[in-house]
């Protein structure tokens, strides 16, 4: 069975953003979904994250998952990929960044778990980083040095802030997402 799991960021919610909506389209293109509200996500771990989705994710993650992550939502979908015992079917990262160098106070904790650039790339059959030229929170180069050191393909989308409800309300969906699965063949056979 095809599954997907969409995580939220700092200080998020599944219910937050494009997420729902995310994950209605999913169901209706034959995919489990899961949308878990991560622990502490006003001071977020990625230790803590990664062992509560091993712990609370109601299916196998593996060649059949795709993970779509959102800021550090999408780092933690790599961590979870290249801590999985087996391979995942894909991951999309959407805003990814590497290490708290703007000193973000609710992210000091964030990066208690080390990259492994070489696992990660091992480890997820499809991965792709989709980011904005003017994210307010994300310095582009942030995204572009996670993507060189995947050695993964990115795709900048102009103009489109932080992909979330502060850039415009129109983020309660994300068609332009979808879309790009679909052109990449993100969905699983």
């Amino acid at each position: 069975m095809k599954t997907a799991i969409i995580l939220h960021g700092t200080l998020g919610s599944p219910s937050g953003n494009w997420f729902q909506w995310l994950g209605q389209e999913l169901k209706g293109r034959g995919f489990q979904v899961w949308l878990p509200q991560l622990p502490h996500a006003e001071q977020p771990s990625l230790q803590e994250w990664t062992d509560f989705v091993h712990t609370e994710c109601p299916f196998v993650i593996d060649s059949e998952t795709l993970i779509v992550g959102h800021s550090s939502g999408a780092i933690l979908s790599l961590v979870l990929a290249q801590q999985n015992t087996k391979p995942v079917g894909s991951v999309v990262a959407v805003s990814v960044f590497h290490d708290n160098s703007l000193k973000w106070e609710p992210n000091n904790r964030l990066f208690d778990v080390a990259f492994d650039w070489g696992a990660i790339q091992t480890s997820i059959k499809k991965l792709l980083f989709i980011h904005s030229d003017n994210d307010p929170y994300v310095p582009l180069d942030q995204a572009q040095f996670v993507a060189d050191n995947c050695k993964a393909e990115m795709i900048v989308i102009p103009a489109q802030g932080h992909f979330n409800l502060e850039q415009s309300d129109e983020y309660k969906q994300f068609p332009k997402l979808l879309e790009i699965l679909e052109q990449k063949a993100f969905y699983l056979a």
